[in-house]
């Protein structure tokens, strides 16, 4: 009876160890060619949950290329990248599935109707608990470019392959199923693999599995790859491999990896010395290779680092390609062994590789600075910068979100942050949160709990949740602020030291929480740069007072090692030496630095810009306050002296800002903007502006680019006065009320934008309105609208100046608001300068004023590629005059949107322009030299 119990319970065992587990097994036959590769797929899933499934469903990620409406076709586009939206049919790729069966049974199956790479199959048979299913998979696989997510075929006929085959999804309790958004954040449960790859000769293959078996015959190759417990599987076919191995005690990293030129003895010492520290902190690898590719380090480089010139190197070769081999193998280690929802809990791997990616700098290199070698370079010493170690870059970098009111929850989904906080500044708050933590909990308890926890939980389904239970186990100090506050809000962090009593043998400090949090804070107490004591204040609910001993303190600090990430450090420290040690130095700095705390800072920089044909260059000086993260109180004053016109001009600001967390109003600018400079030979307008702004975004999707702006200003203008110019009124001296509200979704496939505008001054009142709309569509044709509207509510003005009017084809810009080079010009090329604004037109009309109203529509459609045909029509009408008719037509260059445009005109109410006399003057231009603008193309990718 005992024997028959044992047999049993033996057979058991090996019926749920061979089948149990989650397995695949696929033959793809690779056609170069055709850019092909037709699969025959058996997936066995195991259902641990305790319900019984009826429906399944799968991954089928290289379907997501398929058409332009998939949701990675839209998240590229959201972040203004065209690359796939004007790609031919044949650089998308897609999946053919010709037969899904269970027992040999047809299995009914469909693509989800918003994720069509997404596929749901009614099972023959309910899977129970505990069950498996077994079904078997025909399909063609049509490769994408790879100049869309970098996978793909490539241009010289290459293979670089990720989720290139059908996956089961995650069921947990609940399907975990998501669209590929380019996020290269597949959830899917470990499987057994068995892959038979058929490739013609001539390719060498790459890839993380075990080779078992490999043949040839007189054209083709055939490669029989395997793996136990595998997340990941990335295949190379390459004519000519980059890859190399480097074989270590444990496993063989094998990397294509740029190495700048090392030698192979300095490569294998550093692949050693990352491994060595992989396996201190992680524990065993489980596979026998690890694949560092360059495509993940493009992906995820050392930014910094990716933006120089090559030929400019402030660190080592060695440290540079040690920090990208470290970079990619925490990721992929992790990646390979860490079971956790990477769209949903993105948190944790980024703040464990950032973590270890800033103790293993502290540990090898904890001299290096941010600058590098730079920072010893004549005239960079001065900087504050050249001060900072490397890993003060993390915080610097998570700031200029923080102070922007632009970072986001860690605990967010992946897909619903900005590519600046996906990319970089999320990681860098969480790889910092945890130094904080750890910081906060001493003792190697937070480096000691990830290892254990990282081994115990070794390629078992897991989560973050059950790290946070598995962290309070091993310290008794209060961490839930971490994993409230820290991680799910946007609770900034700022503390200040408000008031101190100091005796002969204590002191009696007021510690203020400017911010609604339950944070802690370190207490440092010094003598000069000597530390004497550090001491954690927790519960600082407003504001706490503590009594310490004196110890032979003169100085008292919080966050003095700056570990923890304050968005002000400026009010951390007070002196014990007297009453006026405390105002800090004022400090000169030529050119912006990064912020010193212990210092009032001002900043120098020489200026040289053309801002008008008038002045021409002008050469100066600027004065401002302006760090390189932002400040909430900023002026500016910037004197220069103008060549052309012989004279001094210039401008000044002063400003301050307000941002309001978890409010759809997130920034109230308000302040007071001043300048002088020339507006015509000879002829100078001063300007004073006093304006409040108000910023509106959509407060649970900072992707979402709907944008709303309020502006209230004053605008007080004084110019000189000519007789003979033609641009100059009867009042050279006005100041106009101007109130604007604006609504804007700027994207890629569908633009719309409008505003209201209201002008309120001494002899008029006038009201706007404005409307935008582009449309590009799936044929890659693009259409734009823009309606305008405008009407004088009141107009005392003399009707033979139309100075205050409304313009047809080139606004006089009494307001001063639109960048002309040649503002007052009548002919010549600056005068064929055109800007977007009230009517549109680009012809130069017989009626070019409206001193009553206009209406205007302008539109334009694709021709072929960058070159568009555009038309206007509207409506002028001028006092005692009828309505005026006007039309235009002709071919716009669109070379950059909204940057640098060409306009030819064809024909108009003159007739056919193309054939009459001087039709070099009749082509207008866009064009725009202001490099905030031209940043603009940056930020809205990024922002």
């Amino acid at each position: 009876m005992k024997l028959r119990l044992l047999i049993c319970t033996i057979f058991t065992l090996i019926f749920f160890t061979g089948f149990g587990q989650n397995k695949i097994d696929l033959k793809a036959v690779f056609d170069m060619e055709s850019k092909q590769i037709k699969i025959s797929q058996t997936i066995q899933y195991h259902n641990t949950s305790n319900n019984v499934l009826d429906t399944i469903y799968l991954n089928d990620w290289n379907n997501s290329y398929s058409t332009k409406k998939t949701p990675l076709a839209l998240r590229i586009a959201d972040e203004y990248n065209n690359k796939f939206h004007l790609a031919k049919n044949e650089d998308r790729g897609y999946s053919v599935i010709t037969s899904i069966k269970q027992d040999n049974k047809n299995l009914v199956f469909n693509q989800l109707k918003d994720q069509i790479d997404i596929i749901q199959v009614a099972l023959s048979t309910p899977l129970k608990p505990n069950n498996f299913y077994t079904i078997n998979l025909e399909y063609i696989v049509q490769i994408p470019s790879d100049k869309f997510t970098s996978y793909g075929y490539t241009s010289s006929g290459d293979l670089n392959l990720r989720y290139w085959y059908i996956t089961p999804a995650v069921y947990n309790g609940q399907w975990q199923y998501y669209s590929n958004k380019n996020l290269d954040d597949l959830y899917i449960p470990k499987a057994d693999l068995t892959l038979k790859i058929e490739h013609p000769k001539g390719y060498t293959l790459t890839s993380e599995l075990d080779i078992k078996n490999k043949e040839e015959d007189s054209n083709k190759q055939t490669i029989i790859l395997e793996g136990k417990n595998r997340l990941n599987n990335k295949l190379f076919l390459n004519k000519i491999s980059n890859f190399n191995a480097i074989q270590t005690d444990d496993f063989t990293i094998i990397s294509n990896i740029n190495d700048d030129g090392l030698e192979v003895i300095d490569k294998v010492l550093i692949t050693e010395k990352v491994t060595n520290f992989l396996l201190d902190n992680f524990g065993k690898h489980p596979h026998n290779k690890l694949l560092l590719t360059d495509i993940d380090y493009n992906k995820d480089p050392i930014y910094g680092l990716n933006f120089l010139p090559k030929f400019i190197k402030p660190y080592p070769n060695h440290f540079q390609y040690e920090l990208k081999l470290l970079k990619i193998a925490l990721h992929n280690y992790l990646e390979n062994t860490l079971l956790i929802n990477p769209r949903k809990e993105q948190w944790l791997f980024d703040g464990l590789q950032i973590f270890y990616l800033m103790n293993y700098v502290d540990e090898h290199y904890p001299n290096m600075k941010f600058l590098g070698s730079l920072a010893n370079f004549w005239g960079m010493r001065s900087f504050h910068a050249a001060d900072m170690r490397f890993n003060d870059k993390y915080i610097l970098v998570f700031m200029l979100m923080a102070r922007t009111n632009k970072d986001q929850v860690l605990t967010m989904q992946k897909d619903s942050l900005l590519k600046f906080n996906k990319n970089i500044a999320s990681k860098y708050k969480a790889g910092i949160g945890l130094k904080y933590l750890d910081d906060f909990v001493n003792s190697h308890v937070l480096e000691n709990t990830i290892t254990s926890f990282l081994t115990e939980n070794k390629l078992k389904e897991t989560t973050t949740k059950d790290f946070e239970s598995y962290l309070k186990s091993k310290t008794n100090k209060n961490i839930d602020w971490f994993f409230t506050d820290y991680l799910t809000t946007r609770k900034k962090i700022d503390f200040k030291i408000k008031k101190v009593i100091k005796t002969d043998d204590s002191i009696t400090l007021t510690i203020k929480n400017k911010r609604d949090n339950s944070m802690p804070v370190s207490l440092y107490t010094l003598n000069n740069d000597s530390i004497i004591s550090k001491t954690w204040i927790e519960n600082i609910q407003e504001s706490k007072t503590i009594t310490i001993p004196k110890n032979n303190a003169n100085k008292l600090v919080l966050n003095y090692n700056q570990t923890i990430p304050e968005v002000n450090l400026r009010d951390n420290w007070k002196s014990l030496k007297g009453f006026f040690f405390n105002n800090k130095p004022l400090q000169f700095r030529l050119f912006k630095d990064i912020e010193d705390p212990h210092y009032s800072q001002v900043f120098f920089m020489p200026v040289a810009e053309f801002n008008n044909i008038y002045d021409g260059l002008t050469l100066g000086i600027r004065t401002y306050n302006t760090t390189i993260l932002r400040r909430l109180f900023n002026y500016k004053f910037e004197p220069v002296y103008a060549f052309k016109s012989k004279s001094l001009t210039g401008s000044a600001a002063i400003s301050k800002i307000h941002y309001l967390e978890n409010s759809s109003l997130f920034y109230i600018n308000y302040g007071v903007v001043g300048s002088y400079s020339s507006y015509a030979p000879d002829l100078f307008v001063k300007q004073i502006t006093p304006s409040i702004t108000f910023l509106f975004r959509e407060k649970n999707d900072f992707r979402s680019n709907k944008r709303k702006s309020l502006i209230f200003r004053y605008v007080n203008i004084q110019r000189d006065k000519d007789e003979n110019n033609t641009l100059t009124s009867d009042e050279p001296n006005y100041s106009i009320f101007n109130a604007r509200y604006v609504h804007s979704n700027d994207n890629l496939i569908n633009f719309s934008k409008w505003r209201t505008d209201l002008q309120i001054a001494k002899k008029f009142s006038k009201v706007s309105f404005n409307y935008e709309y582009r449309r590009l569509f799936e044929s890659n044709r693009q259409l734009n609208l823009r309606i305008y509207a405008g009407a004088f509510l009141t107009n005392k003005n003399d009707p033979s100046s139309n100075y205050f009017s409304f313009a047809l084809d080139r606004p006089t810009d009494y307001l001063f608001d639109y960048p002309y080079l040649g503002r007052s010009e009548a002919s010549g090329l600056f005068s064929q300068q055109y800007i977007t604004a009230e009517g549109g037109f680009k012809s130069k009309l017989d009626t070019p004023f409206a001193n009553q109203w206009i209406t205007s529509i302008n539109s334009s459609t694709t021709l072929w590629k960058y070159v568009l045909l555009y038309g206007d029509i509207g409506l002028v009408k001028n006092k005692f005059k009828s309505p005026h008719f006007v039309y235009d037509s002709g071919i716009r260059l669109n070379l950059v949107t909204d940057y640098f445009e060409i306009y030819f005109p064809l024909y108009s109410n003159l007739g056919w322009e193309i054939g009459q006399p001087n039709y070099d003057e009749k082509i207008r231009f866009k064009f725009t030299v202001d490099p905030q603008a031209l940043l603009g193309l940056f930020r809205r990718r990024w922002f």
